[in-house]
């Protein structure tokens, strides 16, 4: 008897031993018409593209740039190159370009005067301060234009794949470009990476000397699930935001750039948001080293080694599908010692509707030693006369 094939193992403990042929079929409505030049709603836990229209088209991202430049902020300070009551000169260049001359969004800072990191990163959040923008930018780069060139290697390495940035602001500029598939990454990233500052951009209000300014993401003060995260406008960029929220332990991320109103935007992001929220879950199918299956080791201290996911498995299903998921491990059929802990041995393979949704390796939740020579030698024989090294 020859053994040259993997085992394969259906988990019953997803429950669904009826076939997905005798399940009712899943029906999802057709997503709603939004208007924007390019749109994108995304599972925040998975990453999964729920809607999308034009996502990949690269556009002028006006003040959503200024997700980027607090993302790099609060890097710097959890890397311990910047506190947050660290003070920032107000240089004449972030006055003159990003203050109340400027026409743009502004923090109302003086020039020559110094601000706490904190006062700012709230400037560049809820006020969209340009001020703010330039005088962080030249704190931690030097000048706006250094900065720029940090900018596109942090959005390299957050997987931004088609974006641009020539300044910190949004402020129209040739080649600052970015894409509504890009900025659901980087709300993404903003969102997992730097919780604690994420809760910044729930806040609707912010007074800095003695001028209190509101948020400019209208779903704040509409949607209590929504608590994030940028608007972004200019004659070129047209009316743009990201926006995110969470209810029921589902959180989605919205993009909608080039609308024509600040109501328009508001509007269609919460069309997106409600489609999704009702459409769609995001299913928490195992947890961070579960064991899923016990395999047989060989020449091993131990006879058997327990076989899991390294972490958590989420995925984003229609509402109500979790009846119809199959899940099969597809396990090495020879697996002899010595086992490293993570090593692959397999793999999880879970499936909706005969499509695959999900696939990641089945490893080693434990270390299994070599046996000693005699019990190796046993093992080898036993491999031998029964063939399973064929």
């Amino acid at each position: 008897m020859t053994w040259n094939f993997p085992f394969r193992i259906l988990l019953l403990s997803l429950s669904f031993v009826v076939s997905v042929s005798q399940a009712a079929p899943l029906i999802i409505p057709s997503p709603p018409q939004v208007s924007a030049k390019a749109y994108l709603l995304m599972d925040a836990a998975t990453g999964e593209v729920l809607i999308e229209e034009n996502a990949d088209q690269p556009l002028p991202p006006a003040s959503l740039t200024k997700m980027l430049t607090a993302y790099i902020v609060s890097e710097e300070i959890e890397r311990g190159k910047l506190k947050e009551t660290d003070t920032v000169l107000i240089s004449e260049d972030a006055w003159r370009r990003g203050g109340t001359t400027s026409g743009g969004s502004t923090m109302f800072l003086q020039v020559g005067t110094r601000v706490p990191v904190m006062d700012l990163l709230k400037g560049v959040i809820i006020q969209s301060g340009n001020d703010a923008s330039i005088a962080l930018a030249e704190h931690l780069a030097g000048s706006e234009v250094a900065f720029a060139e940090v900018m596109n290697h942090y959005a390299q390495l957050i997987g931004m794949r088609s974006s641009q940035f020539m300044n910190a602001t949004g402020w129209p500029a040739e080649g600052h470009i970015t894409t509504a598939r890009d900025l659901a990454t980087l709300a993404r990233a903003v969102i997992n990476d730097h919780p604690d500052h994420y809760s910044l951009y729930a806040e609707k209000y912010f007074t800095y000397n003695g001028i209190n300014q509101p948020n400019r993401n209208l779903l704040l003060h509409r949607d209590p699930s929504v608590d994030g995260l940028k608007t972004g406008h200019t004659d070129e960029a047209g009316y743009c935001l990201v926006a995110s929220a969470k209810r029921q332990g589902m959180r989605l991320i919205s993009v909608v750039m080039g609308t024509r109103s600040e109501a328009v935007r508001a509007e269609e992001s919460a069309k997106l948001l409600a489609y999704g929220f009702r459409f769609y879950q995001t299913h928490n199918l195992y947890s961070e080293n579960q064991e899923l299956s016990r395999s047989r080791v060989w020449k091993g201290e131990a006879s058997e080694v327990a076989l899991g996911v390294d972490k958590e498995v989420v995925i984003t299903i229609p509402r109500g599908a979790s009846e119809a998921l199959k899940a099969e491990i597809v396990v090495d059929s020879r697996i002899v010692a010595p086992i490293e802990k993570g090593q692959s041995l397999g793999e999880l393979r879970v499936t909706l509707e005969e499509k695959e949704i999900y696939k990641s390796p089945l490893v080693a939740l434990t270390a299994v030693e070599e046996a000693g020579f005699f019990a190796r030698l046993w093992d080898s024989l036993v491999l031998f006369f029964t063939g399973i090294f064929g």
